[in-house]
């Protein structure tokens, strides 16, 4: 069968690209490393325009129930875990290296599944699960470029990932939407990041910034912020007209299209055992994709 939705697919794939490619110039060339301003930036940018948005009546936001709002709070928080490991994360490993542990989040909500609600697994889906967490963890045996600091940070984007899914799976009520979760998960991160940026040393020490005051660094920023909220309208909206197997391809293929592209934007070093556990990785997602399909 082939991608149906092209043209949303294909808006997808540009916006993750170039929303990647952006955090990563501002985070590793520009070395802005204060993640609580960095995505406290953004989830306020995405926040207003989400807010905004929705006052024109351009998309759809219903978080009437102050019990339904309050019930997601904890799905919040480990948005914020997301975001702010993520961003730590992604400052210090290569995109190819960040998605290939990031991928392997999949080994939590598999593990739930499989463990916790015992529903039925393929041997296949074991497989490929398999093949991302061995892909993520011997990734940090063979990396030439290995940075302790990095895949920590990694390691706790890819568990708040994998519990953000499983919370995400079991949530059983429709009256919160994607974009009203989305929305409660903007508002929450801008309070509580704004709240620790002082506490955490990021307010004062980015006074120190080398570019602060430069023309890059702000349209870094304001294209960070922009393209973060355009990709995320683009995911909500890719998942509403296409399947699940749909949805998960079209995400692969910009997965694929940012790593395979990122070395030649921003370097990277690899040995061939690197190599081998990013195609590894690779494998992995590709398999989950064709489980996905045949829905198993």
């Amino acid at each position: 069968m082939y991608l149906k939705r092209p043209a949303a697919g294909l808006s997808f794939c540009l916006f993750y690209l170039a929303s990647y490619f952006t955090n990563k110039y501002v985070l590793s060339v520009l070395k802005f490393t204060y993640p609580t301003l960095f995505q406290g930036w953004q989830t306020l940018v995405g926040g207003f325009l989400l807010h905004v948005s929705w006052k024109l009546g351009w998309v759809e936001i219903s978080c009437s129930s102050r019990s339904e709002v309050l019930t997601w709070l904890p799905a919040s928080a480990l948005f914020v875990g997301i975001i702010y490991a993520g961003s730590r994360a992604l400052s210090r490993l290569p995109i190819p290296v960040f998605l290939t542990v990031h991928n392997a989040a999949e080994v939590i909500t598999c593990g739930f599944q499989k463990f916790v609600q015992k529903e039925q697994t393929s041997l296949l889906k074991i497989c490929s699960v398999l093949f991302l967490l061995i892909a993520a963890g011997c990734l940090p045996l063979f990396d030439t470029q290995f940075d302790p600091d990095g895949y920590f940070w990694a390691l706790i984007h890819l568990i708040c990932v994998g519990v953000y899914k499983v919370i995400h799976k079991l949530w059983k009520t429709s009256s919160l939407s994607d974009l009203d979760q989305q929305y409660i998960n903007y508002v929450f991160s801008v309070v509580l990041l704004a709240s620790a940026s002082h506490p955490a040393g990021d307010l004062f020490s980015a006074l120190d910034f080398p570019f602060l005051y430069f023309y890059r660094f702000h349209s870094s920023c304001c294209a960070s912020g922009l393209l973060g909220f355009f990709l995320m309208l683009h995911t909500v909206k890719l998942k509403s007209i296409t399947s699940s197997w749909q949805y998960a391809a079209w995400s692969f293929l910009a997965k694929v299209t940012t790593a395979g592209l990122s070395p030649f934007v921003f370097g990277m070093t690899v040995n061939v055992p690197t190599v081998c556990c990013l195609l590894l990785g690779g494998l992995g997602e590709a398999l989950l994709v064709y489980t996905e399909r045949m829905g198993t």
